[in-house]
């Protein structure tokens, strides 16, 4: 499978463009499917983890990428996100001209936010991608490249903190600096926002997670006591509909890092074996069972996303579910090689990005094609094994949102 060319049809489509962004739907197959363009490697074993590690087949590779992390736009200032209703006029409206005036960005609104790019590198984002703050945290909806110093842009984002709209800052941060370390949303939620793409959707996964982290790491009760008889010295409490607070939580972020332990702690030595590898992602299996792959351009750009990608990983691990015999190699090959047959849409913005959606039974594929000068290649691709979330996550107590 070549997930990293379009098939004819997508190109000619995307030929006729003639507006800043577009859209569509048409066939999917055709060069496509043509050849394997990647290699699954023996699994890095972590707990009920196993990570394959993937490798260009042909070895090429388009060299160093310009991109810009959020992560790393935040902590140095040059990224700025907030809400809608704090730049009136400036947001440039969909379809139309930078600084056009538009009614729908007069007030915040749960579903956009505003992002200023005042970098001199174009900003990559993921699906999934948390930032903090603002009337309630948001996860980035869908994969996209913003360009260097551009105009504030319309940012689509999903809440991942049903029940808050009163503002605890009025810029958003990136979660790296948050004290648990940098992370982004589990599968089973980023799975929501980008397939589903359902606001009430991407909630019932968030309780469902929240539940399942309250029981991998209960709070530990008031009325507990020491081994020597005094109170407990720590009480915590799950009293929270946010994804993030609840990552936060000491107990979860403890058992998140004892989940990813095999990796992370000796996450130097692992990187070096996957730059040797040149390795430019994972397949990622959960008790046996595959439920992702993200494929990056390079293997600088695996690295730079490694610690809040496996940290994801490691969360959906804590949740409950049945437990298979181990995948193998084989397997996570056929995972990747599986023909994205179906349906394929497309969006993006002329002469900056293109990102499609591959919709193939029981699996979809998500590509993110940078289309910048001196590009031209897939930035990020996301393969995912369809599962409704009850499979791997069970339905929130009712007493945790009260």
């Amino acid at each position: 499978m070549n997930l990293g060319r379009i098939g004819l049809a997508g190109a000619a489509l995307f030929a006729l463009a003639a507006c800043e962004q577009q859209s569509g739907v048409m066939a999917a197959g055709g060069p496509l499917e043509a050849a394997n363009d990647y290699r699954v490697l023996a699994p890095i074993e972590s707990g009920n983890l196993l990570l394959f590690p993937v490798v260009r087949a042909n070895g090429k590779s388009p060299g160093a990428t310009p991109f810009l992390t959020l992560d790393e736009g935040i902590k140095s200032g040059q990224v700025e996100v907030t809400e809608a209703g704090n730049v009136r006029g400036l947001v440039r409206p969909r379809g139309g001209r930078p600084g056009a005036q538009d009614d729908s960005y007069r007030g915040d609104q749960v579903n956009t936010l505003v992002l200023v790019n005042n970098s001199n590198q174009p900003l990559l984002l993921l699906a999934g991608e948390i930032v903090t703050g603002g009337k309630q945290d948001r996860i980035i909806a869908k994969d996209r490249i913003v360009p260097a110093g551009g105009d504030p842009i319309d940012l689509s984002v999903f809440c991942i903190e049903h029940g808050r709209w009163t503002e605890s800052s009025s810029t958003f941060g990136g979660s790296a600096k948050a004290s648990a370390g940098s992370f982004m949303v589990q599968p089973t939620v980023r799975q929501e926002a980008m397939v589903s793409k359902s606001q009430q959707q991407v909630w019932d996964s968030v309780h469902g997670a929240i539940s399942q982290m309250a029981a991998a790491a209960p709070p530990v009760s008031a009325s507990a006591h020491r081994m020597d008889g005094g109170p407990a010295s720590e009480s915590r409490s799950f009293n929270t509909t946010s994804y993030a607070k609840a990552m936060q939580d000491s107990g979860v972020s403890a058992k998140v890092d004892e989940a990813a332990a095999p990796v992370m702690k000796s996450r130097d030595q692992v990187l070096a074996k996957l730059r040797e590898e040149h390795a430019i992602g994972v397949v990622v299996a959960v008790r046996g069972e595959i439920v992702w792959a993200d494929l990056f351009a390079d293997t600088g750009l695996l690295s730079r996303y490694w610690t809040k990608l496996v940290r994801s990983y490691a969360a959906e691990s804590l949740s409950e579910g049945e437990t298979h015999s181990a995948t193998t190699v084989a397997e996570a090959q056929h995972f990747l090689d599986a023909p994205s047959g179906g349906t394929e849409s497309s969006e993006g913005e002329v002469g900056v990005y293109r990102y499609r959606e591959l919709r193939s039974g029981g699996a979809e594929t998500f590509v993110l094609e940078s289309l910048l000068p001196a590009t031209g290649y897939d930035v990020h691709i996301s393969k995912l094994k369809l599962s409704t979330a009850e499979r791997r996550v069970k339905p929130p107590s009712p007493q945790m949102f009260r």
